[in-house]
């Protein structure tokens, strides 16, 4: 007779920008297996579905990019150049929106350089990589699928949790987050969170600031 042995296994969980959703979502479903979290650019917040994008006009990146078809007649016509214009939109410290009639990507100014920490050869990766997969599912797993239910009731993770924040950040500027971060109200879900401000970072604070996001 053989017997087999299922060995527990406990994790570290660490999510940037959307993935802090899936990162807290585990937490609350697996909350014996975690033993903390990290969240970059994006707090923990009460898997309920977006409201924030109710104040804010209609050319707000999310909103645009929640239609579906919108965004993917745009984007399939590019391949390193949307990987580009994505991180000179989103390295900047006010909240992306289009005019009425422009599309998200034209807000970019197709003159400014790429940001100093992301290289020619990381960019070649990235679009050598979306030529192939195309942006369905870029488009669809984190903007599309924000107004869905969780259905979970216990809403508080009571594991050691750390949110990185980079000061220059745009997600700094959505409606309500001064209010949900700083008077404290995040607490309320995440009880035992230590919140770190990085002076000068943007919203790629993990790639700008490596080493000490790394340490």
């Amino acid at each position: 007779m053989i017997q087999t042995f299922q060995m527990p296994f406990f994790v570290f969980l660490v999510g940037k920008d959307f993935g802090a959703r899936p990162a807290y979502l585990f937490a609350l479903a697996y909350p014996k297996r975690v033993l903390g979290v990290i969240t970059i650019g994006v707090p923990i917040m009460p898997p309920s579905p977006l409201k924030f994008d109710k104040n804010l006009p209609e050319g707000f990146y999310i909103s645009r990019w929640q239609e579906p078809g919108r965004a993917e007649t745009y984007f399939g016509c590019f391949d390193e150049t949307v990987a580009q214009n994505i991180y000179i939109l989103f390295s900047i410290s006010e909240i992306p929106i289009a005019a009425k009639n422009q599309k998200i990507m034209d807000v970019v100014d197709p003159s400014t350089p790429i940001p100093p920490w992301f290289t020619e050869e990381d960019l070649a990766a990235y679009g050598a990589l979306y030529e192939k997969s195309g942006f369905q599912t870029a488009l669809q797993i984190p903007y599309r699928a924000l107004r869905e239910e969780s259905g979970l009731i216990n809403l508080i993770v009571k594991d050691p949790a750390l949110y990185i924040m980079g000061s220059k950040d745009y997600v700094n500027k959505f409606p309500g987050i001064d209010y949900y971060i700083d008077i404290g109200r995040v607490k309320k879900f995440v009880p035992n969170l230590e919140i770190q401000y990085m002076s000068e970072g943007w919203h790629f604070v993990q790639e700008q600031s490596l080493a000490r996001i790394s340490a």
